[in-house]
């Protein structure tokens, strides 16, 4: 392919048209996808969202997408559609600038004191050994991967499901999900931004890449998980401020939580 500018569905996705941008391969069939003003309260948008494909994608496909991000700044997601279809625009964009006014310990502190508030005292035994005093967030992973590989593995284990591809015009992935308006959170914060200042000191701290979105889950890619249970522990806990489901319906505490992420080149978030 000759031409390697951007086409021009997807020039539409960024603010400045697109400029300067390259993408070597041709998309499969797809269509942008734009917010429902009915749903987002805010009238119409002033550009689409995400573009998505019409059919599954191969794994192979999405790393190549993922190796050109740099020169596209496109970053792909493996969507999921199993809940219900992105096409219905039951999506809020958001500025990525407003990321940088949350912190990973930020959003740690404040949920965990709001929902030990409101737990009953016996309850505190999940949270064991820390109670009602959040510990804070853990202490960066060693890496035992390259973050990219670990995303195409990953990728390679979503894929198989049938999964269409997104593209989102972010400049990494964890603010892929405010730009296109995931509300796979809803349920536990009602603004996905804070939320995605964690996923990006993720990224910072582990090597952590978002892979896949559904409408109510998340799966990252880990290069540098806990490999002990202490490590594991503190950052199991900061998985519970992110994701109680993960935990609550899950084990049960957070010392078999923290069992489960040892090690682990994967997280997988759900919210009921």
């Amino acid at each position: 392919m000759s031409d390697l500018r951007l086409p021009r569905e997807l020039c539409q996705l960024f603010a400045d048209g697109g400029e300067g941008r390259r993408l070597p391969v041709e998309l499969p069939p797809g269509d942008v996808v734009w917010p429902d003003p009915g749903y987002t309260g805010h009238g119409e948008a002033s550009r689409p969202a995400f573009w998505m494909s019409d059919e599954p994608i191969s794994a192979a496909a999405w790393s190549l997408m993922r190796e050109w991000h740099p020169h596209s700044g496109l970053w792909p997601l493996l969507l999921d559609e199993s809940a219900q279809p992105w096409g219905v625009g039951q999506i809020i964009p958001d500025d990525p600038r407003q990321i940088e006014h949350f912190t990973a310990e930020g959003f740690m502190t404040e949920v965990w004191q709001e929902w030990v508030a409101q737990m009953p005292q016996d309850a505190l035994e999940e949270l064991e050994p820390y109670g009602a005093i959040c510990p804070g967030p853990a202490a960066p992973g060693v890496l035992k991967a390259d973050p990219e590989a670990v995303a195409d593995w990953l990728a390679g284990e979503l894929a198989v499901k049938g999964m269409p591809l997104g593209l989102v015009a972010a400049g990494r992935s964890a603010d892929a999900l405010t730009i296109m308006g995931w509300q796979g959170a809803l349920h536990h914060n009602e603004w996905m931004v804070p939320m995605a200042a964690v996923v990006r000191s993720w990224e910072d701290r582990f090597g952590a890449r978002v892979v896949g979105v559904g409408f109510n889950t998340l799966d990252l890619s880990v290069a540098a998980p806990p490999v002990d249970a202490e490590h594991a522990l503190q950052v199991a806990a900061e998985h519970w401020t992110f994701c109680p489901d993960n935990v609550v319906q899950g084990p049960g505490d957070l010392q078999s939580y923290a069992e489960q992420i040892i090690g682990a080149h994967a997280w997988s978030f759900w919210w009921d």
